[in-house]
C-alpha cells in the first residue's frame, strides 16, 4: 500500500470524525458546509479509486455522528440515511443517466427544497405521538420527545391514518425561521451570551435544551417529508399529500418533472428566489417518485440510489482583515467588528463582519492582517468562516472607544460592557431602538435622522423627541416640509403606544418584546409595574431573580427618571384591554398541558384571558390551575408536586362556561 495514500486516508477520516462530532454532537462546527463537503468528497473519491482500503468505521460507511450523552438513546425503526451530494449540472445529469439505465423505464422525479435544519423522526402508535428522536448516527438517535412535543407543528394526535398500521414513523426537518433566528441572537447578545452561528445550529441547540420550555419558546417549526411504512401511498408525491392530510406541515414548494431539464430549471429558480423564503435552504432534494422504482434501485452503504441532494455551492471568498474595530450598542455591550479589504461575496460587496465578542475573536484567532475566508451567512449576513493562520491573543479595550468610560465583563457573561450610562454611542442606539418597529414604531425615524437630531437639534434622550417642532425636523438634511409634517405626526401618534411596546422601547436590561408583553399583561399599568419590588416581579411567569433585580433597579435609577421625563412630555402608554382585568377568573393563573379535544391551546388560553385570568407557559407555586389534555407532559407531574389544582377538559369547560 502506498504509505502517503494510507496516511492521507487516515488523516481525512480523523478530521471528518472530529468535524462530525462538532456538527452533530456539539452543534458548534468550525468548518463551513462547503469546506466539510470538500473533505468528504476527497475521502469518497480516494476510497472509490482504492476500494480495498475502505474500513468499516470510515465516515463514508455511516451517517452523521454519535448520539449525544445528554438524552436517552433510541433505535430507529429503519436507518435514517444520508443523501449523496451533487453540486454541478453534469453530476445531476449523470444521476439521471444511472437511474434510467438501471430501471429501463420512464421516470418521474419529485423535487423538494432542502431545508437547512435538524433531521428528526417521529414515532406514532395508533395515531398518537410516542417518541421523537434525532438522526444521531443513522441507526440510533437521541430521545427528544419532551422537547419536540412542545412544537405546535408536531401533532400529538393525527387527523387521519391513510391505510397505516398501528406503529409507523414520520420523518422530516426541524428548523428555525430566519425571523426567529434573528430575534434569538438579539436576545443572546443583549444578555451578553454567545450568538448562534446560523439557524441550523440554533435549531439543533434549541432541540437539545434540558428545559423543554426553552425549546418551545425558540420559534422552531417543521417540514415533514417521509413516512415508514407508507400505507396506501405508492409514490413520494402521495406521501407528501398524505402527511398534509394527517396534520403535518409539508413544504408547499415542491414539484414533479418527467425530464431532468425540469429538475435543473427548478434548481436554478430557487437559487434566484431562495431569499424570498422565511427559512434557509441549501439546495433541492431530487427523488424518484414511484415507490416500486425506489425499491428496484435500492441503496448503497449510507444513501439511497433513488435520491440525491442537488446542493448550492456556498459563496466563500478569501480577503484580508485590515483592522478590528469596536462598536458600542445601546446596552453598552462592546462588539468587535473585522474591517475587511472590500470583496464581492455572492454578488454583494462586503467590508465588515461582526466578531460578536472577545471569545469569538480568539476562538477563531483573528488579528489585523490575517487572511480569512468570508461568506454571507444565509446569503445575507457577512460571516468570517476561518482564519488561514490563526493567532489568539486579541483583547477588548479596558476603556470605551467612544466615551473613554470603564469597560467591565460581568460573570457569567462573555460580553464586555461600557458602564457609563451617558455614553454618546449608547444614547444614539437607545434612541434608534426607542423609535423602532415593535417599540414605539415611529416610522421615518431611522438611524440617519436620529444622528442628525442628536448633532443638530440637541436630542439626548427619547423625551426630547416629543418637544420637536415641524421646523426642527424640516431643517435637517433631506427633510422638507412634507416629510417633517409626516414624521411629526408619527411622533405624536406614538404618545399613546400600548404599554407593552412602551416597555420594550425603554430598553430595560433583559426585557425584550415578549417579556414586555408579560409585564404589561400582569401589572396592567405603568404605575403598578414601577412600584413592584423584585419579589412581586418574580410572580410573573418567566421572570427569575436576575431579571427581576434588573427591572427593579432600572425603574429605581436613571430608567425611572427617563419615564418621568416621557410622562411630563405627554407620553401616555395605554394599558392592555384584556388579561387579568375584571372578570370571573380575575387573578387566576392557568397552565395548559397535553392535547385538548375540539379546541386549540390558543383558543383555550384566549377564553381564560377573556374572563380576566392569565394563561402562562410554566407551572409554579403561583399557578392556580393546570388543565390536562390527552398525553400531558412534565407540567402535570410538577403540578402534582406543588399541589396545584388539576382540571380535565370537561372540568375546565364547566369553569369557563359557568
Amino acid at each position: 500500500m502506498n504509505e502517503d495514500l494510507g496516511a492521507r486516508l487516515e488523516q481525512l477520516r480523523a478530521e471528518i470524525r472530529q468535524h462530525e462530532e462538532l456538527y452533530y454532537g456539539a452543534d458548534d462546527p468550525v468548518l463551513s458546509d462547503a469546506q466539510f463537503d470538500a473533505l468528504f468528497a476527497e475521502l469518497r473519491d480516494l476510497e472509490a479509486q482504492n476500494p480495498d482500503l475502505i474500513t468499516p468505521d470510515s465516515p463514508t460507511q455511516r451517517v452523521g455522528g454519535e448520539p449525544g450523552a445528554r438524552f436517552a438513546k433510541v433505535a430507529h425503526r429503519a436507518p435514517m440515511l444520508s443523501l449523496q451530494n451533487a453540486f454541478q449540472e453534469e453530476e445531476i445529469r449523470a444521476f439521471d443517466v444511472r437511474v434510467r439505465r438501471a430501471l429501463e423505464a420512464e421516470v418521474t422525479y419529485v423535487c423538494e427544497l432542502k431545508i437547512d435544519g435538524l433531521a428528526m423522526s417521529l414515532a406514532y402508535h395508533r395515531g398518537r405521538l410516542v417518541r421523537a428522536a434525532t438522526r444521531g448516527d443513522g441507526l440510533v438517535g437521541e430521545d427528544v420527545t419532551e422537547n419536540l412535543s412542545r412544537l405546535e407543528s408536531v401533532p400529538r394526535r393525527l387527523r387521519a391514518l391513510p391505510g397505516l398500521p398501528e406503529d409507523f414513523e414520520v420523518r422530516g426537518e426541524v428548523y428555525m425561521p430566519l425571523a426567529a433566528f434573528s430575534n434569538l441572537n438579539q436576545q443572546m447578545q443583549e444578555r451578553g451570551l454567545r450568538s448562534f452561528m446560523n439557524p441550523r445550529n440554533a435549531a439543533a441547540g434549541s432541540v437539545r435544551q434540558q428545559d423543554p420550555e426553552v425549546t418551545a419558546g425558540r420559534g422552531l417549526t417543521t417540514f415533514m417529508y417521509a413516512l415508514d411504512p407508507s400505507g396506501s401511498a405508492s409514490s413520494q408525491w402521495e406521501v407528501l399529500k398524505g402527511l398534509a392530510e394527517m396534520g403535518f406541515r409539508v413544504n408547499p414548494n415542491r414539484a414533479r418533472f418527467e425530464q431532468i431539464e425540469g429538475v435543473i430549471e427548478y434548481h436554478r429558480h430557487w437559487l434566484e428566489h431562495r431569499h424570498d423564503l422565511d427559512h434557509e435552504i441549501d439546495g433541492v432534494v431530487v427523488k424518484v417518485d414511484r415507490h416500486d422504482q425506489q425499491t428496484e434501485l435500492g441503496f448503497v452503504t449510507r444513501s439511497p440510489r433513488w435520491a440525491i441532494a442537488y446542493k448550492y455551492a456556498a459563496a466563500e471568498v478569501e480577503t484580508q482583515v485590515l483592522a478590528i474595530q469596536v462598536f458600542v450598542g445601546r446596552t453598552g455591550v462592546l462588539t468587535p467588528v473585522a474591517q475587511l479589504q472590500p470583496v464581492i461575496v455572492g454578488g454583494v460587496t462586503v467590508r465588515n463582519a461582526s466578531l460578536h465578542n472577545e471569545q469569538v475573536v480568539n476562538d477563531k484567532g483573528v488579528y489585523a492582517g490575517a487572511t480569512v475566508l468570508v461568506r454571507r451567512a444565509g446569503d445575507v449576513i457577512p460571516e468570517l468562516v476561518s482564519v488561514r493562520d490563526p493567532r489568539p491573543g486579541w483583547r477588548m479595550p479596558d476603556r470605551c472607544p467612544v466615551c473613554a468610560g470603564a469597560v467591565v465583563r460581568e460573570e457569567p457573561y462573555v460580553a464586555h460592557r461600557c458602564i457609563n450610562p451617558f455614553c454618546p454611542a449608547q444614547r444614539l442606539e437607545r434612541l434608534i431602538h426607542f423609535a423602532s418597529r415593535g417599540a414605539m414604531s415611529i416610522d421615518g425615524l431611522g438611524g440617519a435622522t436620529v444622528a442628525q437630531l442628536v448633532e443638530q437639534r440637541g436630542v439626548l434622550d427619547p423625551a426630547d423627541l416629543y418637544r420637536l417642532s415641524e421646523a426642527d425636523i424640516a431643517s435637517l438634511e433631506r427633510h422638507g416640509q412634507r416629510s417633517a409634517h409626516n414624521l411629526l405626526a408619527q411622533i405624536e401618534a406614538s404618545r399613546r403606544a400600548p404599554l407593552a411596546r412602551f416597555l420594550n422601547a425603554l430598553g430595560i436590561p433583559q426585557v425584550g418584546a415578549a417579556t414586555a408583553t408579560l409585564l404589561a399583561d400582569h401589572f396592567l399599568s405603568l404605575e403598578r409595574l414601577r412600584a413592584a419590588d423584585p419579589d412581586e416581579l418574580q410572580q410573573v411567569a418567566g421572570i427569575g431573580p436576575s431579571m427581576a433585580a434588573e427591572i427593579a433597579q432600572f425603574f429605581a435609577g436613571e430608567g425611572g427618571r427617563l419615564v418621568d421625563r416621557l410622562l411630563a412630555a405627554g407620553v401616555e402608554p395605554q394599558a392592555p384591554t384584556g388579561g387579568a382585568g375584571p372578570g370571573p377568573l380575575s387573578g387566576r393563573v392557568f397552565v395548559f398541558t397535553g392535547t385538548l379535544e375540539g379546541i386549540s391551546r390558543g383558543q383555550a388560553e384566549a377564553s381564560v384571558r377573556a374572563l380576566g385570568g392569565r394563561a402562562v407557559s410554566s407551572v409554579s407555586a403561583k399557578t392556580d390551575y393546570v388543565v390536562a389534555g390527552e398525553e400531558p407532559g412534565s407540567k402535570l407531574e410538577k403540578a402534582r408536586r406543588l399541589k396545584v389544582t388539576i382540571l380535565n377538559q370537561e372540568e375546565f369547560r364547566r369553569l369557563v362556561t359557568g
